[in-house]
C-alpha cells in the first residue's frame, strides 16, 4: 500500500467521522452554551476532536507496517495520546476533578518518555548536554504542559487545528530540506487527520474540538519534538520555534495569572488570542493571522535552525521576542473585564 493513499484515507475518515460526531453531539445535547467566559456566541456541538484521535491512531500501525515508523515510536505516540484523549472525552461528557486529570496526564507523559528512552541530549550553543534523570523530570513536565497549553489555546474557531497543520507541515519541510526525510510520516498523518476535522471547525465552526482532541494534539506534538531531538538535537529547537505562538501566549498568560494569585485551573478568556479576537471581532482574522506568523516568521527561522545547526537556542530567542511583544500588546494574562474589547 502506498503511503499517500493512507494519508488520503486519514483525511476522509477524519472528515466523515467529524460529521458523524456532530450529529451525535446534537442528538445527545453535547453543546457548548456561550457564557461570560466564552469566546463564541452561538451554541455549538463539541467533541469533534475524537475524529482526529481515531484517524491518527488507526493509521499509525499501517505506517509502521510500511516500514516508516518504529514500534517504540508507535507505542509512545498512540499509548500516551489515547490515555489523554480518554481523559478528555470523559471530561467532555461529565466532569473529572483537576487533580485526577493531572495525574492521568503525568502517567501519559511518563509512558511516552519511557518508550522514547527519556530526554535526549539538549543542544545549547552547539554543545550536547545530557541532563540525566533531572532531564527526564523536566521532559515529563514539558509534555504535561504541552497537552494542557493546547487545551488552553483551543478557544476560538479553527485556531488549534490551523496551528497543528502549520506546525506539522513546517516540521516536514524542515525534515525534507535538512536531510531527515525519514521523520516526515507521522507529522503528515497528523496534519491529514486535523485537516479533515478543520473543514468543520474553520470559522464559523460547526463543531468544536473538545478536550479529547486538544489534549491529544498537545501531547502528540510534544512527543514528536522529543522523537526529532533523538535524531538530531537541533531539531528540538526547530519544533519549539514552530510552536512559538501557542507556547508564548499560554506560558505568558499562565505566569501572569500565577503571579496575580488566580486559580489557574478555572476557565478564563485572558489569552492574547482571545483579547485579539474580541478586539477585531473576528475569529477568522485571528486564526489567519496566526497562520501568517507561522508561515512568514516562524517557519523560515525553524528551517534555518534545522539546516544550519548550532544556532537553535539563538533562533528560539529571535523567534520568541516578537511573540512576547504581541502577547504584551494583546494583554495576555490581564485580569479580564467581561464585554471589554481589549
Amino acid at each position: 500500500m502506498n503511503f499517500w493513499w493512507v494519508l488520503l484515507a486519514v483525511f476522509a475518515v477524519s472528515w466523515m467521522l467529524t460529521l458523524i460526531l456532530r450529529r451525535y453531539a446534537l442528538a445527545k445535547s453535547l453543546i457548548d452554551i456561550p457564557n461570560a467566559r466564552s469566546s463564541h456566541t452561538v451554541p455549538t456541538p463539541r467533541g469533534g476532536g475524537v475524529a482526529i484521535v481515531v484517524a491518527f491512531s488507526l493509521a499509525l500501525p499501517v505506517v509502521m507496517a510500511l516500514g516508516l515508523l518504529s514500534l517504540p515510536a508507535l507505542i509512545a505516540l498512540v499509548g500516551s495520546g489515547l490515555l489523554v484523549a480518554t481523559i478528555g472525552f470523559a471530561d467532555d461528557h461529565g466532569h473529572i476533578a483537576a487533580r485526577w486529570r493531572l495525574l492521568g496526564h503525568f502517567i501519559s507523559a511518563a509512558w511516552a518518555l519511557f518508550w522514547l528512552n527519556g530526554l535526549p541530549p539538549i543542544s545549547i550553543f552547539g554543545l550536547a548536554i545530557d541532563l540525566g534523570w533531572f532531564g527526564n523530570v523536566l521532559a515529563v513536565i514539558y509534555l504535561v504542559w504541552m497537552l494542557n497549553l493546547y487545551n488552553f489555546m483551543d478557544g476560538i474557531d479553527g485556531l488549534a487545528g490551523a496551528e497543528s497543520i502549520c506546525v506539522c507541515l513546517g516540521g516536514c519541510l524542515v525534515y525534507w530540506f535538512g536531510g531527515y526525510a525519514e521523520l516526515i510520516w507521522a507529522p503528515l498523518i497528523l496534519a491529514g487527520a486535523v485537516a479533515g476535522f478543520l473543514y468543520w471547525n474553520f470559522p464559523p465552526a460547526k463543531i468544536f474540538m473538545g478536550d479529547a482532541g486538544s489534549g491529544f494534539l498537545g501531547i502528540i506534538l510534544g512527543v514528536l519534538v522529543l522523537q526529532a531531538a533523538w535524531v538530531e538535537p537541533e531539531l528540538m529547537w526547530s519544533w519549539l520555534i514552530l510552536l512559538g505562538v501557542f507556547i508564548v501566549d499560554a506560558t505568558w498568560t499562565l505566569i501572569r495569572r500565577l503571579v496575580r494569585g488566580d486559580k489557574v485551573h478555572q476557565a478564563h478568556r485572558s489569552h492574547a488570542y482571545q483579547f485579539a479576537s474580541r478586539h477585531f471581532k473576528s475569529h477568522k482574522l485571528v486564526t489567519l493571522g496566526v497562520v501568517g506568523i507561522n508561515v512568514f516568521w516562524l517557519f523560515p527561522l525553524s528551517l534555518w535552525v534545522g539546516r544550519e545547526g548550532g544556532g537553535g537556542f539563538y533562533g528560539l530567542i529571535i523567534a520568541y521576542v516578537p511573540l512576547c511583544v504581541l502577547a504584551a500588546k494583546y494583554h495576555a494574562g490581564k485580569l479580564e473585564v467581561v464585554n471589554s474589547d481589549v
